[in-house]
């Protein structure tokens, strides 16, 4: 099998000829091929590069085409400040808590900020890797957009005082993120994986996710899904045992689950559901080799029966990442005991 069918019958909950395993790079990539991180987010063809680098050294089962968490809301305008050797976080929120919201304009990603060398770099991956290996784009989830565009501490206020309000804003988010996910399935990608921080419980009250979040979930994959995504894949790191019942109502087809949820959570939770996971990405850092390998074979284990699984980390894999930690976990899938 190669990388694209292993991950389809995860996903099935079918036979594979061996676990999956992803390592979730994005500026590690950057890091790993001795380039900055502040060229990685600026030019798609550098990413490109820097993530086909990064399939070669490490031989995973997925390539991303991801920057930052900050993409759509510079493209709506939003202004970002910039590190050599970090990620660009927002320096001015283009919203006011009391502006008037009704002439906000989903932005062209043909065209809007850095989108267009987020296109770039899916062209040229799809070009590289065809159907061999798993594509991967991203856009952020609703709630992650709207706290990027208003700031985070206004939107959770605005869930209180002003829920109307805040439903528009989302509505707003979620027709932003549809463009914008579908324009990367025509550029090339195989899924554009939703990553939302912003959703976690450790940020937003599982009542808030029930009620604001959810609806606009559920839109924004099925308008995915129509739009040629192979799977509905949603990134929600942190403690997120609460919200994963709501998963299988939003579409999700795979959970990404953190460290802080335990096994036994995400698979009684959803026994049907392709899971990905999860080991602590700081142990990438700081932990070695053979501790790494040692919680992949705990975790590889533990679902050999169930199947439908991913290795992976719990969250993204820091750009300061050790590389032979990295190695260790995608060399425990290819080893047996």
């Amino acid at each position: 099998m190669n990388s694209l069918e292993r991950i389809t019958a995860s996903i099935k909950i079918q036979h594979v000829d061996r676990v999956p395993v992803i390592a979730q790079i994005f500026a590690h990539a950057a890091v790993l091929a001795g380039v900055s991180i502040n060229e990685y987010v600026h030019s798609g063809e550098t990413l490109a590069r820097c993530q086909l680098n990064a399939l070669k050294i490490y031989a995973c089962d997925a390539v991303f085409s991801a920057m930052d968490t900050s993409v759509e809301t510079e493209a709506i305008g939003s202004t970002l400040h910039y590190y050599e050797n970090m990620y660009p976080v927002v320096a001015k929120h283009v919203l006011a808590p009391d502006a008037d919201w009704i002439n906000l304009t989903v932005p062209d990603p043909q065209k809007a900020g850095r989108m267009p060398e987020i296109l770039k770099a899916l062209g040229i991956l799809r070009k590289e890797l065809g159907d061999e290996t798993l594509v991967v784009g991203c856009v952020v989830g609703p709630f992650t957009l709207a706290g990027q565009l208003l700031g985070l501490e206004n939107t959770l206020y605005l869930a209180i005082d002003h829920p109307q309000r805040l439903e528009r804003l989302l509505d707003f988010a979620t027709e932003v993120l549809i463009s914008f996910g579908r324009a990367q399935l025509k550029a090339g990608a195989h899924l554009p994986m939703v990553f939302d921080p912003a959703a976690s419980p450790a940020v937003i009250p599982p009542s808030f996710f029930r009620e604001f979040e959810l609806p606009r979930l559920r839109r924004l994959f099925q308008a995915l899904e129509s739009g040629g995504s192979a799977c509905n894949w949603l990134h929600i790191a942190g403690p997120a045992a609460p919200i994963l019942p709501y998963y299988r109502d939003a579409g999700v087809d795979i959970a990404n689950f953190d460290y802080c949820v335990s096994m036994d959570e995400a698979n009684n939770m959803l026994p049907t559901i392709c899971l990905d996971g999860n080991i602590k990405s700081l142990s990438f850092v700081e932990g070695t080799p053979a501790e790494i390998r040692k919680e992949s074979k705990i975790l590889l284990r533990y679902f050999r029966k169930r199947g439908g699984f991913i290795l992976s980390s719990g969250c993204e894999i820091p750009p300061e990442s050790r590389p032979e930690n990295i190695a260790a976990m995608v060399q425990a899938v290819r080893t047996t005991e």
